[in-house]
């Protein structure tokens, strides 16, 4: 019987993670299509799709180190990856799963891009506050970023801690 829930959570986690790249991927086509032209305004003044080729990482800095974002990027997703398969799969850790999986589907998309074209496409532009342009596969990293800190904080104690970050568990018996 766990072996089929763990097939289940993880062909979820699959589909999951295929069905986040895909919009990823389909939004960031429309934007190269579409907005070449100019900016569509949502709402005026506060939201907007501009198409922005972005060589760099978070708020177009590090310009150019293609280099560095590929060898962070298949060191992040190896490592998120086997934290995954090495969690239970039980109730209690799906939150996190699912959140690893969904930051792991943002880490992709972009890779995606800068394999692909050396650039990553960003297009989301809030205007009212002057936010740096962003794309889908950055509101995946983000907003899994903010979960991953409010499971922390709020759903997880000590003991959890001590399973899930590895190491821990071992590092504490030997100082008692």
């Amino acid at each position: 019987m766990k072996r089929l829930l763990t097939r289940g959570w993880t062909a979820c986690c699959a589909v999951l993670f295929v069905i986040l790249v895909f919009l990823d991927r389909i939004s960031k086509q429309w934007a190269a299509e579409s907005l070449m032209d100019g900016p569509l305004v949502l709402i005026d003044g506060v939201l907007e799709f501009r198409y922005l080729e972005n060589t760099g990482a978070a708020w177009g800095t590090m310009q150019g180190m293609q280099w560095l974002f590929y060898i962070l990027t298949v060191v992040f997703l190896v490592l998120v990856v086997l934290e995954i398969s090495r969690l239970r799969k039980d109730q209690k850790y799906l939150p996190l799963i699912y959140t690893l999986t969904v930051m792991c589907s943002g880490a992709a998309g972009n890779f995606i891009d800068r394999l692909t074209m050396k650039y990553v496409i960003d297009f989301i532009y809030i205007r009212l506050i002057d936010f740096p342009i962003f794309n889908l596969a950055d509101c995946y990293i983000t907003v899994s970023v903010a979960i991953l800190v409010i499971l922390i904080l709020f759903r997880y104690d000590g003991t959890d801690l001590d399973y899930i970050i590895p190491g821990q568990k071992e590092e504490k018996k030997t100082d008692q």
